[in-house]
């Protein structure tokens, strides 16, 4: 088994056809399905059940697409870490972010790294913090640009500074002056929206004061948090730089009075791995601005 049977295999189980694979790899039908015959024989299970039509995964399959895919990635990965290695600061960095990161990321860091590093590229990859601690031990990623809390146990961080958390609150509902701070105890009985891995968090904070919060809505991206709250559903709870992710005409914020209820973007890679010359300058420049 090697790379390229690899390549050959995944590319059956992501178009589902034999003939539609051998299209996308430019090359015939009958030496396709000799491959995928040969790969079945050397590993003595069947990988597809053959249809008229389509093909279908078996569970060997879909534990082998799996890894496949894991596998041909992390080639990649090390194909680009030779290749910048060779270049010195060239090429291409591939980092992963978190949405809520945005303003942290792009207030300066990224224009000021582009100006000293004109020769460098970006390959950007998008999740939540746990998808990219994933792709960080897969080795897809060099840097993640995560938000606290995590465990960091097999990482090295370089942390950007604090910041609170706000409620961002719907002006028909907003309470108090404008651009006051709000305790912990005025979220109660407020039909709270928040993201799914703060849930204990806050829970545990509102909980501290006296009372049980009103979850509305859970959901896993800052965006969407927003624009449920600017839709007038519920007061979003968010980190400070994330206010200006998404629509928020219709918001108004006030920060939260709690030292728990604090946040911050990290830079993690991974302890005791080879980082190319590209990635380590990322991160010296990461809690310059």
């Amino acid at each position: 088994m090697d790379l390229r049977q690899l390549k050959y295999f995944l590319t059956i189980a992501e178009e589902g056809q034999i003939t539609s694979a051998a299209k996308k790899l430019n090359m015939a039908q009958p030496p396709l399905s000799q491959q995928l015959k040969l790969l079945e024989e050397e590993l003595g299970v069947k990988l597809v059940e053959r249809g008229s039509r389509h093909v279908k995964l078996t569970d060997a399959g879909k534990i082998l697409m799996n890894r496949a895919r894991q596998i041909l990635e992390l080639s990649n990965s090390v194909v680009k870490e030779i290749d910048d290695f060779s270049k010195g600061l060239k090429g291409t960095l591939s980092i992963g972010t978190v949405s809520s990161s945005g303003e942290t990321l792009l207030s300066g860091r990224i224009s000021e790294f582009r100006k000293e590093h004109s020769g460098i590229k970006f390959e950007i990859y998008e999740g939540n913090t746990f998808a990219l601690i994933d792709l960080l031990n897969k080795g897809i990623i060099e840097v993640g640009i995560a938000r606290t809390p995590f465990n960091a146990l097999n990482f090295e961080c370089k942390y950007a500074k604090a910041e609170p958390m706000i409620a961002a609150i719907p002006k028909e509902c907003y309470w108090g002056p404008t651009g006051s701070t709000a305790s912990v105890s005025e979220l109660k009985d407020k039909p709270l929206i928040i993201y799914r891995r703060f849930e204990h968090l806050i829970y545990e904070t509102c909980m501290e004061h006296g009372f049980e919060p009103e979850i509305f809505c859970k959901n896993d991206d800052a965006r969407t948090t927003l624009l449920w709250a600017n839709a007038g559903l519920g007061i979003a709870i968010v980190p400070k730089s994330a206010f200006e992710l998404a629509a928020n005409r219709n918001l108004l914020y006030k920060e939260i009075e709690s030292e728990k209820l604090k946040t911050q973007i990290a830079a993690i890679w991974v302890k005791d791995r080879y980082i190319s010359p590209i990635a380590l300058k990322f991160i010296e420049s990461f809690g310059s601005v």
